[in-house]
């Protein structure tokens, strides 16, 4: 993932009302920890941050005071009805560092006729480099038959990904389908083999 370029300012005014003002000029606040260093109150311009933190563990190049910063997003507090952003958590980065990170899981394939899938997990814990965390990792069923499961261990990960998650949680777990899902399922089968006879 390649950094997003953000101007950040350092601010010194704290508490609601500041942080309404903030967001009032189309900005978000923001905190910067890590590192063993004092939090970093940061501003954000609008519009481009919340652009970036629509990729998951989205890594921002900050300019502030005529530094650069790299910073991966660890929390976005939104508004429970507005399509705003409250408050941003960014940690601090080194290139070559390893961070732990929730990764999206996504299915890809089919599995076998007459079955569902559950997805018991969303995502996955991982360790990467902080300049090299996948979008998302690829979970496969196509085939698995019913009673089958992929745990994370199963999961094949990018290299220089390792697994933080226990081996044996299970992701997506194979099965027949129950009560409505097999009803219908059965009816579709029926006109079927009556056309067959």
């Amino acid at each position: 993932m390649s950094e997003i370029k953000l101007a950040a300012e350092t601010r010194t005014e704290f508490g609601k009302g500041a942080a309404r003002r903030i967001r009032r000029a189309n900005n978000i606040p923001a905190v910067l920890y890590g590192h063993g260093t004092d939090p970093v109150h940061v501003t954000l311009p609008g519009h481009q941050t919340m652009l970036a933190v629509r990729n998951t563990n989205a890594l921002l190049e900050l300019s502030i005071d005529g530094r650069t910063e790299l910073a991966v997003v660890k929390d976005v507090q939104r508004h429970p009805w507005r399509p705003e952003i409250e408050h941003i958590d960014l940690l601090l980065v080194k290139k070559g560092e390893k961070i732990a990170v929730d990764i999206t899981v996504n299915i890809t394939g089919e599995s076998a006729a007459g079955t569902i899938h559950l997805v018991e997990s969303q995502t996955l814990s991982v360790e990467a480099e902080a300049t090299h965390i996948p979008e998302s990792i690829e979970v496969s069923i196509e085939g698995l038959e019913a009673g089958a499961n992929v745990t994370a261990g199963d999961v094949e990960l990018p290299k220089g990904v390792s697994l933080l998650t226990e081996a044996d949680h299970v992701v997506v777990l194979v099965t027949e389908p129950r009560g409505e899902a097999a009803e219908s399922a059965e009816s579709a089968e029926e006109p079927a083999a009556a056309s067959a006879e």
